[in-house]
């Protein structure tokens, strides 16, 4: 499954690329995971730059007649990118907040309703997934809090209301004669809500960090089919936790052979926040390979993969050694915190904040070391930028880390020096981030992050400039003068401390 919704922008030669790929790796079908990058006729409004169009599809469907195209749209949860436009605003389960819809709206079901038919109209496939997934804010509104309230003691609110909105759905999708699939983390949590599906509902059990031996009973003894669904951990990386990946893709291939579940869908995720789709095809590859039947389990495939492509040693600098290093690099299961903090929340100085002392030590330094290698070892420009990505994030934790010291040290034109080196590291992420587009449709928003990281870093250096000589009759904190809401002359704070005016 392709991850658009995360800022790709391919053309027509990107996605004839990837379903070639997907075929040649032994795949029959290729999701392409839309929310808000596909040009739904029923939502003008929404349609940013880039974006998939039914056009594309109709070419690209054309062009591969037997690979079978599946639509995932979002239908509740993961509606942000309609919800923060103007028009798409009204939507909202909580106003500026999170990243679902309201089922108690009748004009948001009704807007579901249009994207089915919009979605059935240009896709072909007999699969049509609307989605279901990570809806935490079920309950939240006044009308649905109240609904959720209303059911008998014992019941489950939260079941009946999600039930109520998605069992329609599945229905419509099953009268235009397609067959309806969701996600199942959901019906994990509230199994009742399974009760409101039809019975040939698909269900999409995506576990990434562990098999299906106890998630899919649910949904197979309730008489559903179930696909396992695995991940290529890129999200929570700053390149790929290659091992990590190749172990969840076996796991849940064992479970779904054993278990003689429907199939399997290998998940791809977030290649924003400079991610490269390019520098995953081997992996894609392999998972193609092991999920042919009577195929050997046995793990090593991904090295592989990577070494047939010219790329093995640089995929395990950037994976196994990086990991090794410890810290922010270590495997987790949450999206890498030093990306968000580096590029995400328009505030840079957010990764020294959290990691200053960790990559300011020991572990900043082997990480550098293993960019070095990696870099030398990377044997084109995808592997390169990523690389570069990697090191520059290192290198601005310590060049700030040198700069706070200065600046407490009441030597202000010297901290301003150290953080002017930092310019240069995001142009130069600009430049990979605009390439990373033009070759494999990478995301439009990396560059403008790194744009307005190096926005905030000018405003800094002119804070520290006017204030860092103690003019103000007292010298604020390096973490206060950094934070995008400094203010002189509120030496107390308030904007920190009255955390309420955030909201």
């Amino acid at each position: 499954m392709y991850d658009l919704a995360r800022e790709q922008c391919p053309t027509m030669d990107h996605l004839y690329q990837i379903a070639g790929l997907t075929l040649d790796a032994g795949f029959d079908s290729l999701g392409l995971y839309l929310e808000h990058r596909y040009a739904y006729p029923s939502t003008p409004w929404s349609h940013g730059r880039g974006i998939l169009t039914p056009e594309m599809v109709d070419r690209l469907q054309s062009e591969f007649p037997s690979l079978r195209i599946i639509p995932f749209i979002n239908l509740l949860g993961h509606f942000e990118g309609m919800l923060y436009t103007e028009p798409g605003k009204k939507y909202h389960e909580d106003l500026f907040t999170g990243m679902q819809a309201c089922p108690s709206k009748d004009e948001f079901l009704g807007l579901c309703e249009r994207i089915i038919d919009d979605t059935v109209r240009t896709f072909r496939s007999d699969i049509i997934h609307i989605g279901g997934d990570e809806t935490w804010q079920l309950g939240s509104c006044p009308i649905c809090k109240d609904k959720v309230e209303s059911v008998p003691e014992g019941q489950d609110g939260k079941a009946k209301l999600y039930g109520e909105h998605f069992g329609p759905l599945a229905e419509l999708v099953q009268k235009k004669g397609r067959r309806p699939a969701v996600w199942g983390d959901m019906y994990l949590q509230h199994p009742d809500a399974l009760n409101a599906m039809p019975k040939e509902t698909l269900i999409f059990d995506w576990q990434y960090f562990n098999g299906l031996k106890e998630s899919a009973p649910t949904f197979t003894q309730a008489g559903f089919d179930v696909v396992g669904c695995p991940a290529i951990q890129t999200y929570n990386a700053t390149w790929m936790h290659m091992e990590a990946s190749e172990k969840n893709v076996l796991e849940v291939l064992r479970d779904v052979r054993d278990m003689d579940l429907y199939g399997v869908c290998v998940t791809t995720w977030e290649c924003g926040l400079f991610g490269s789709y390019d520098t995953l095809y081997p992996a894609i590859e392999a998972c193609g390979a092991y999920s042919q039947p009577n195929s050997d389990l046995a793990p090593g495939l991904f090295q592989q993969k990577y070494d047939e492509a010219g790329n093995g040693k640089w995929a395990n600098q950037m994976s196994a050694a990086l990991a090794e290093c410890g810290g922010t690099f270590k495997p987790g299961r949450i999206r890498s915190s030093l990306k968000v903090r580096l590029l995400l929340n328009s505030n840079p100085f957010l990764a020294w904040l959290h990691h200053g002392e960790e990559l300011a030590g020991e572990v900043g330094f082997d990480a550098l070391a293993v960019f070095e290698k990696a870099m030398a070892l990377g044997p084109g420009d995808a592997e390169k930028g990523i690389t570069l990505f990697g090191r520059s994030a290192v290198e601005f934790v310590r060049i700030v880390e040198e700069a706070k010291i200065l600046y407490a040290q009441g030597r202000a034109e010297a901290a301003i020096t150290k953080l002017a080196l930092t310019r240069r590291l995001f142009d130069d992420l600009a430049k990979v981030a605009e390439r990373t587009t033009a070759r494999c449709g990478g995301s439009l928003a990396d560059a403008e992050r790194c744009r307005i990281a190096k926005e905030h870093v000018e405003r800094v250096i002119q804070r520290i400039r006017q204030y860092g000589d103690g003019s103000l009759g007292y010298l604020p904190a390096f973490e206060v003068i950094t934070h995008p809401k400094f203010v002189p002359h509120d030496q107390a704070c308030w904007w920190l401390i009255n955390r309420w005016a955030n909201q």
